[in-house]
């Protein structure tokens, strides 16, 4: 494989996720401090699904079709950008929940077609998908660990920097596709409309085994919110560094990434697919006997599985629809996997996962929330005086009251956290996902598989 090639490609997958990774899993953090409620942030997280659903009719129509693929790129990410950009100055204008959903709705429907755009675009200039996707794919993992990483280091973990962040990451992939290998659509003189929608993909699910793969993804990407929508909260209030600590799970998809070659040769399909979703029980197990007592090894441990929850599941999952599809329709069938599970799965996640957590959220909880809230909005008040006033005691004393009305904002914060019941909580995705796998495992055959053990 050309050296230079690889390099862009891989360029391109860390600033895909990096993207991603800079907002995804810390944007709770903040939003529940400027009155956010556990209804509201499934909204946060359900807008993206949304838009998933239109991702592949976007892929279908015009990346396929009518415009080389870096220039669709391009594009997205650039408008996504401002969109984001936008959406953070709403936050600080004190703008409510649903109008801020909204504008994050507009963002990520430019970015969820650029996932599979990406993934096809990158799959379209190798020659092996088996062996050389995950090695490029892989940079993907290296850019979320590294948005994490410094959302820690920056302090922006628990702050509006952390879309801001996000808006100028987009811009900055947006300009850079344009340097990507030329991707152009594929030609054909006889375009039907199914064509040109990407319903042709839909054909795979003929085919019974894909068909289970396909109901599978869909139905564990239920349990996959909890995890994106709520596990930062519990490292919050460990007191562990969010982003840091939430990376360690990007951190361990780096080893699984680079062994994922071998695992697939020697398990196949259904076993890949298969220990992937069992990491997802034991996962969930670990947080809902540790998140109640704090127990930080057990909350790092399932945080560390996510190596094997991501990776041996839906990497798989991309490498498997590669190669089903037939070569014309490759990229409609990534669009198609995006449909199921970021699309339909990440959206019925979000909204279980927000009526989940609102079902176990006390009144202890809520009160901690609301003057937490309130103390939110004071201490920001207070940062806007000391900024505009000149005189140096004046200064001093309202740098001093700010430091207490922080202190008391932290201390609401992990009153509200603690008070959830945390327990029966994760108790539920485990036992979905649970019952997913055995499903999976009943129903799942794939002859293209090696022969099992």
């Amino acid at each position: 494989m050309n050296a230079k090639i690889r390099l862009q490609l891989s360029a391109m997958m860390f600033l895909q996720f990096f993207v991603w990774g800079a907002w995804y899993v810390t944007a709770p953090n903040y939003l529940g401090t400027i009155g956010f409620t556990a209804g509201d942030i499934g909204w946060t997280y359900a807008v993206g699904p949304i838009a998933a659903i239109i991702a592949p009719f976007i892929v279908g129509m015009i990346a396929d079709r009518f415009f080389a693929a870096q220039h669709v790129m391009a594009a997205m990410h650039l408008l996504g950008g401002v969109l984001m950009f936008v959406a953070a100055g709403m936050m600080k204008g004190g703008s409510s929940p649903n109008a801020i959903n909204f504008m994050i709705f507009l963002s990520q429907l430019t970015y969820y077609p650029t996932l599979a755009m990406s993934n096809t675009l990158a799959m379209k200039n190798i020659a092996d998908t088996e062996k050389d996707f995950p090695l490029i794919r892989v940079l993907g993992t290296i850019g979320w660990i590294v948005a994490g990483l410094a959302l820690s280091w920056l302090g922006w973990e628990t702050g509006i920097n952390m879309f801001y962040l996000t808006a100028a990451s987009g811009i900055l992939l947006g300009l850079y596709s344009l340097t990507l290998p030329h991707t152009p659509p594929v030609k054909d003189a006889n375009i039907s409309l199914g064509q040109v929608l990407g319903l042709d993909a839909l054909a795979l699910l003929a085919k019974p085994s894909y068909l289970i793969f396909m109901l599978s993804s869909f139905l564990i990407c239920i349990p996959l919110s909890f995890y994106y929508q709520i596990t930062s909260r519990v490292v919050e209030m460990t007191g562990l560094p969010i982003g840091q600590t939430m990376s360690y799970g990007q951190m361990s998809e780096i080893f699984f990434m680079l062994v994922m070659p071998l695992f697939f040769r020697k398990l196949g399909v259904k076993w890949m697919l298969a220990v992937g979703m069992l990491a997802w029980v034991i996962r969930y197990g670990l947080f809902s006997f540790g998140a109640p007592d704090e127990v930080r090894w057990m909350i790092i441990v399932g945080i560390l599985l996510h190596g094997i929850c991501y990776d041996f599941f839906f990497v798989t999952g991309q490498i498997y629809t590669d190669q089903v599809a037939p070569k014309h329709i490759r990229a409609q069938a990534q669009g198609l996997l995006v449909l199921f599970t970021l699309g339909l799965g990440m959206y019925f996640g979000a909204m279980a996962a927000g009526y989940v957590l609102t079902q176990h959220t006390t009144a202890k909880s809520t009160e901690a929330a609301q003057q937490m809230v309130a103390k939110t909005s004071e201490l920001e008040n207070l940062k806007t005086r000391i900024s505009s006033t000149s005189d140096p005691t004046e200064k001093a004393v309202m740098e001093s009251q700010a430091q207490l009305l922080e202190a008391q904002k932290n201390e609401l914060r992990r009153s509200e956290l603690k008070a959830i019941e945390w327990k029966p909580l994760w108790a539920k995705p485990a036992i979905f996902a649970g019952a997913i796998l055995l499903i999976f495992l009943l129903l799942f055959k794939d002859r293209s598989a090696p022969k099992e053990a």
